[in-house]
């Protein structure tokens, strides 16, 4: 499962790397489809679709500085309205994610030991770390019905006879902001990245039943509202992506339902307010977390501290240099965006502070990151999603097939074979650019709320469009050099 489990995958990788070597010794300059399985060599001209990506983010922004920006927002706000809804059912649906939640956990402890049968690590980093984030970003907040701390938290705090405004004690002290929530998403991207096993059901089991209990006990302490905003990095995270669907819910004050509304992609970051500086790391850390994965399994990387691809020794052997990666990527990362900021802002004579600026232009990386993190676990989701559709059916490894799924044939050949590369390289490539050229749009639609002048908003855009172009580049290179695993 996306070279995660050291020891359960070892057979597979061995014959992944058959497959690779003599491709690598006859065809020159190979282009790799992209994400873990990479079992063939296909000969496209990545170079091209370097340059062409590239070219595409540098056309956009030139295109939306030549635009009137009164169309540009026009173009934004439409909207168009679809229903009314209530919250009633959200606490009962939170009660039935909680009640999966505790049988996975359970099936982590007493199931099956190979992470490709029992469902709770299929589940995690499958389902949920790639499919709801995917669909988080197609279709809204989903995540606010169905994580698993809302509903038992509103039954407990009806038992302790306390309102749901009320807390224990007091709330998070405002100068803390979100880095609770930094700090656990850091602690979630090791265990995912670098840990030597965390698709061991077992460890992840104890993982996450320790994660659920640490935050309930935050709600109950801060109140669910301050610590899922401040302290839950699940709902933060989910909450950034939610901001680019397509689905836009508001409140309506006349019937106290929520009104459900289509929207552009995107569309409701231009509304979002500044983020702080913990605000600003999480989602820098989001992008480059997923980015470090995808660096960190490439030939180059491993090769640049003495480490043959070919003979990987698993991640016990890396940890070292893997903790020091996802740390660089996100230092680097960071120190490029802000550097950006800044040199956007003198170039526009800005009256506004570098944190301010930051905190509403880092808005602009949401569709980034979303887009790496499609085109990063595609495969992943591609065929590890059969594998938990299948493992549902019998959670326990007991010979159920309570979905009629368990005795189901898993077609891994969907992503085998030149013809699936081509069109996976293609949709991944396509997905990367696509996302480029969105945030550029976006970028620039945040920075006239800065500058309200046209001149002003693209010279301050000019060094923040360089480095997405060179983030593009960098991404479409992830799709095409050698990997492992």
């Amino acid at each position: 499962m996306s070279g995660r489990t050291e020891g359960g995958a070892v057979e597979r990788r061995l014959r992944r790397l058959a497959l690779v070597t003599p491709a690598l010794v006859i065809l020159p300059t190979p282009a790799f489809a992209h994400a873990s399985d990479r079992g063939h060599v296909l000969l496209l001209p990545t170079g091209y679709y370097v340059a062409g990506g590239a070219f595409a983010v540098a056309v956009s922004f030139l295109v939306l500085a030549l635009l009137p920006p009164d169309a540009l927002d026009r173009f934004w706000r439409r909207r168009l309205p679809l229903f009314t809804f209530g919250d009633a059912p959200r606490q009962i649906i939170s009660l039935l994610s909680f009640a999966g939640f505790a049988i996975l956990v359970a099936a982590g402890l007493f199931g099956s030991r190979d992470p490709l049968s029992n469902p709770l690590p299929l589940v995690i980093w499958t389902l949920l770390w790639v499919g709801l984030a995917l669909l988080q970003g197609l279709l809204g907040d989903l995540w606010s019905w169905l994580n698993p701390w809302y509903g038992p938290w509103r039954l407990a705090i009806r038992l302790i006879g306390r309102r749901g405004d009320e807390t224990l004690q007091s709330r998070l002290p405002a100068w803390l902001g979100c880095w609770p929530a930094v700090i656990l998403f850091f602690a979630f991207a090791w265990f995912e990245l670098i840990d030597p096993a965390p698709d061991d059901p077992t460890r992840l089991a104890w993982a996450a039943g320790l994660y659920w209990l640490l935050s309930f006990a935050g709600m109950l302490v801060f109140g669910y509202p301050d610590w899922s905003r401040r302290g839950e990095f699940l709902t933060i995270f989910f909450a950034m992506v939610g901001r680019f669907a397509l689905l836009e819910r508001k409140e309506d004050e006349r019937s106290n339902k929520g009104r459900l509304s289509l929207c552009w992609p995107g569309a409701k970051l231009l509304d979002a307010t500044p983020l702080p500086s913990s605000g600003i790391a999480f989602l820098l850390l989001a992008l480059s977390s997923v980015s470090f994965d995808g660096l960190s399994r490439t030939f180059f990387w491993l090769g640049w501290f003495g480490v043959n691809p070919l003979e990987f020794p698993g991640r016990t052997a890396v940890i070292g240099i893997g903790s020091l990666g996802l740390d660089l990527t996100f230092v680097l990362l960071a120190a490029a965006f802000m550097a950006a900021i800044g040199l956007g802002q003198r170039l526009a004579g800005s009256p506004h502070s570098l944190g301010h600026a930051a905190g509403l232009l880092v808005w602009s990386i949401v569709p980034i990151a979303l887009a790496y993190h499609f085109a990063h676990y595609l495969t992943v989701l591609l065929v590890d999603g059969q594998y938990a559709v299948a493992a549902l059916s019998d959670p326990f490894a007991l010979g159920w097939n309570l979905f009629g799924t368990a005795g189901m044939e898993i077609e891994a050949g969907v992503i085998a074979g030149a013809g699936s590369a081509w069109w996976l390289w293609n949709l991944q490539a396509g997905v990367i650019i696509a996302g480029h050229m969105l945030a550029v749009l976006v970028a620039h639609g945040l920075a006239w709320r800065l500058h309200p002048v046209p001149a002003r908003t693209a010279l301050s855009q000019l060094p923040l469009t360089v480095l997405m172009i060179a983030y593009t580049v960098f991404g479409l290179w992830l799709l095409a050099t050698p990997t492992v695993g």
